[in-house]
């Protein structure tokens, strides 16, 4: 820990374990410390407001520092409704009587004596709509899922349904309960005074350890540093100034503080609230979690499948910080916090992490990462240009890079824009950083773009470089006559395809004419063209092509675009087209399907309109959705743009090449980029998002607003085809903003999986304008689900220091209530398996007989229906 100093720094904390002070709140044993939260009372509010914990200092706010504290807070009591089976509701004052034998409420038409509950009969204490009334149609939407809470009682385990007013006095409540049921009300005979709880026996070790002097006590600053150092991301700031509330709490002041202030320090400062009643939840003695309560949170909420107790012990062996608790098997709060904060809890799946598709597709069959101008570090006219941007292009999983080549002094081609002021590249030397980086991050193909505006000579002069720098890393194979679709990726590995322009094979000369109806042509608008020539009515230029540098073109000759049935009749696979923005947009609005079926053989490439002579991004989501391979970004200008961009390639190891949907590959299949429904054939998943809370949220950078204050919120973004697009946003939290709960829940309906991304943005709420903070993208399939922390990016892209979001995900269809069921399993290296109509018992018995017998025939109908797209499909490539 780099805050400590070497002495502390070179012992294992983990290993520290002696004991220390108990507090003790009245005559109720305090167990364990929580943070210093806060619970309001519901009574006093008028309307349900969804929040969790927080650490207001408002004077109505009670905090909660222990199992104590709850149950002190239970015996004064607070309204709720109470639910009836009828579905009516009636506001009553729930209260723990002082013998802690009986849950009362009042008013009520029964006796007194009817109007309570004895705690031993309690059976289970549930949290949730979780019983069939609450669940039931006329309540389910009146109230949030966090609000409500079931006590079941009785030999015949009848329910008390209860709506609380805020998601604070929920938790407060079944914590109490759950402990008494558990201990007991003569629970405080069982601990002895004296006995240290599991964490403050660690935390008191880690007090002795810093107290060199043993004078039992320690100066403020090496406190601060210690606690900051087991909770990177805190700031000093606040950690002083608790120091200073409680010496002035407790009439102790000076510059070293004891044992006591120390560790309630750090219980208020680093216990997360929404962690501490999320273990709660989970464990049997609400201490700690033992082996078989951590089974059950890993695989009933992380829905990790197979989970044994050798790796729950392997969990605790890893995070647990004391030593008493690892030999013990127990998970503390500090510990449970550790593994929620690991690799292990990462909303991003770790089998995306690794190349995970299958890369044996043809090439028209998977999106591939483009860059646009990739030399430039800011726009195209004034920015300047630098080699290094090829570089940090590549590592970023760029497959395909454009290269803009004029001609030079002394017979040596130049990279640059033929009207920028940006500087001016060598072309072997962008040759010898792309063959050094081509495949640092990616071992699959490289589609090198030229753009030639040369003379004949130096174009001999280029493909001499070509040949010498790329050497057998260049792809110069012909196509085959026999094939009907590009090669593989696989196939394809550590090779560099050259697209641009190509002569006929038979062409007797050493030179030739060709069209440049691509980007070339819009540039000798801007730098004047020489030789034109009418193309569909515009002019293009006609320029010469040296056969040495033709014939080292193979799979993506660039070919113009005229029509989609002139290019079904006659267009080669190894043909491609680039269209620019403006068409392409035209085309996915008019012609939607077209596009669509002509995306599945042939390659095609998006290029950014010229009119953006500031560097923007055009959203390349718009073009996905139309089944375009090649949508060419421009690196040097981050944003919303490049953020999807970069998230989307994330799922296939980064390593450049994503697997388009099945519907877009298959040939017996139809599909609209423009559909606003539900899609035939594909299940529509739906996606439950609950915001919880952000840790250590920065204040924005170069914010005009004075003080260190953030009022953040959080938009959910889900970006794919028109159907699936559509935001949320959390309330603006104004207190304890740079650690703040949000704890509201959102639903989304995803209609095609595989091509969606869920985006989430931090900003900070101000009255000038609202600013940026952080943001995370993350593609629909690489999502985990259950309680997982998602760490912010900058507007540049880089992590922002222990800075993240708390969520929890649910998504339908999925095994084990978490462990995400992989759709599309067409992307995977094995067989997707085939779904087939099931039915679900109503209880009436002749419907479900009438509906059971049906089962069989469709079962037939649907082995009938996929075998005939197979045979056709298998007919057709034939063909």
């Amino acid at each position: 820990m780099p805050y400590l100093d070497d002495k502390i720094s070179s012992l294992p904390l983990k290993n520290a374990c002696i004991k220390g002070k108990e507090d003790n709140a009245g005559d109720l044993p305090q167990r364990f410390i929580l943070v210093g939260g806060s619970v309001t009372d519901g009574s006093k509010q008028k309307q349900v407001r969804k929040k969790t914990v927080s650490f207001s200092t408002m004077p109505n706010d009670r905090k909660m520092n222990s199992t104590a504290a709850c149950i002190a807070f239970m015996m004064e009591g607070c309204e709720m409704k109470k639910v009836r089976s009828n579905s009516r509701m009636y506001n009553r004052y729930f209260l723990l009587d002082q013998d802690m034998h009986w849950l009362r409420w009042e008013p009520s038409k029964k006796d007194s004596e009817k109007a309570k509950l004895e705690i031993k009969s309690i059976k289970e204490v549930r949290l949730g709509k979780k019983t069939p009334v609450l669940r039931s149609n006329g309540l389910s939407d009146q109230f949030p899922e966090e609000c409500a809470f079931s006590i079941i009682y009785g030999e015949n385990y009848e329910s008390l349904d209860l709506v609380a007013a805020t998601a604070d006095v929920v938790s407060t409540w079944v914590m109490g309960l759950r402990y008494l049921v558990s201990y007991g009300r003569h629970a405080v005979g069982v601990i002895e005074p004296s006995q240290p709880s599991l964490r403050t026996s660690w935390i008191g070790s880690v007090f002795e350890l810093a107290d060199i002097e043993k004078e039992g006590q320690i100066d403020v600053f090496r406190a601060t540093q210690i606690i900051k150092g087991l909770n990177p991301g805190m700031k000093a700031s606040r950690i002083e100034l608790k120091f200073k509330e409680l010496q002035k709490a407790k009439d102790q002041y000076g510059e070293k503080i004891n044992v006591d202030i120390f560790t309630e320090a750090y219980c208020e400062l680093c216990t997360r609230p929404e962690i501490f009643f999320l273990l709660v939840q989970f464990s049997s003695n609400k201490e700690y979690l033992d082996c078989k309560d951590l089974m059950l949170f890993v695989e009933v909420e992380q829905g990790v499948e197979g989970v044994a107790e050798e790796m729950c012990k392997n969990i605790i062996q890893k995070y647990e910080p004391s030593t008493e608790g690892r030999e013990r098997g127990y998970l503390s709060i500090d510990g449970f916090t550790h593994y929620l904060l690991s690799s292990e809890c990462h909303i991003f799946d770790p089998q995306h992490k690794e190349v995970c598709q299958d890369m044996t597709q043809p090439l028209s069959h998977y999106y591939i990462n483009s860059s646009h101008n990739a030399f430039l570090l800011e726009d195209h006219f004034w920015g300047s240009s630098d080699i290094g941007s090829y570089i940090r292009a590549l590592r970023m999983g760029c497959r395909s890079l454009e290269v803009v080549v004029w001609d030079g002094p002394e017979s040596e081609p130049l990279v640059y824009m033929g009207s920028s002021v940006a500087s001016q590249l060598p072309f072997s030397k962008v040759l010898d950083v792309i063959n050094q980086y081509a495949f640092e991050s990616s071992e699959y193909p490289l589609i090198l773009g030229l753009v030639t505006h040369c003379t004949v000579y130096q174009q001999k002069v280029m493909a001499q470089h070509i040949k010498k720098i790329l050497g057998d890393k260049l792809y110069t194979e012909g196509p085959k006559a026999d094939e009907h679709y590009l090669p593989s990726p696989e196939q394809l590995k550590g090779r560099i395809l050259l697209k641009g322009k190509k002569l006929p094979p038979d062409h007797p000369d050493s030179d030739g004419e060709v069209t440049d109806e691509e980007e070339g042509l819009e540039m000798s608008r801007r730098v004047g063209a020489e030789e034109n020539d009418q193309v569909n009515g515009i002019n293009i230029k006609r320029p010469r092509l040296c056969k040495d540098l033709s014939d080292l073109v193979s799979l993506c000759k660039s070919v113009q675009f005229r029509d989609f049935e002139t290019s079904k009749r006659e267009q080669k696979y190894w043909e491609m087209c680039s269209f620019n923005e403006v068409l392409a947009n035209r085309f996915a609005n008019e012609y939607p399907e077209d596009f669509v079926r002509y995306n599945k053989r042939f390659l095609s490439r998006v290029y950014p309109t010229p009119m953006r002579i500031d560097a923007s991004n055009m959203n390349p989501q718009d073009f996905w959705k139309c089944g375009c391979q090649i949508v060419a970004m421009n690196f040097q200008t981050p944003g919303l743009m490049m953020d999807l961009n970069l998230g989307w390639f994330r799922q296939n190891g980064n390593c450049g090449y994503v697997l388009r949907p099945a519907i877009m590959r298959e040939e017996v299949s139809y599909f609209s980029a423009n559909a606003r429904d539900s899609l035939p054939g594909v299940s529509a998943q739906l996606l439950h998002i609950k915001v919880i809370s952000g840790q250590n949220l920065p204040k924005p950078r170069g914010s005009a607003a004075k003080g260190d204050v953030v009022e953040p919120y959080v938009y959910v973004e889900i970006h794919g085809i028109p159907a699936d697009c559509a935001e949320q946003r959390t309330k603006t939290v104004s207190q304890n903003g740079d650690n703040p709960i949000f704890d509201e829940s959102f639903e989304f309906q995803i209609n095609l999986p595989e091509l969606a991304a869920l985006r989430f943005v931090v900003l900070d709420d101000d009255y000038i304008g609202d600013e940026f903070i952080g943001q995370y993208t993350i593609p629909f399939e690489c999502l985990q689900a259950g309680y997982r922390h998602v760490p912010l990016q900058s507007l540049t892209g880089e992590f922002l220091p222990n800075t993240m979001l708390f969520v929890h995900i649910a998504i339908t269809n999925r095994r084990g209530g978490g462990k995400a069921h992989k759709r599309g399993l067409s992307v995977r290296k094995y067989k997707k398996a085939r779904e087939y109509t099931s039915t679900k018992s109503t209880g009436i018995k002749v419907v479900d007989e009438l509906f059971r017998a049906s089962t069989q025939p469709l079962r037939e109908a649907t082995d009938l229906r996929e075998n005939v797209q197979v045979g056709i499909s298998c007919y057709v490539v034939f063909l």
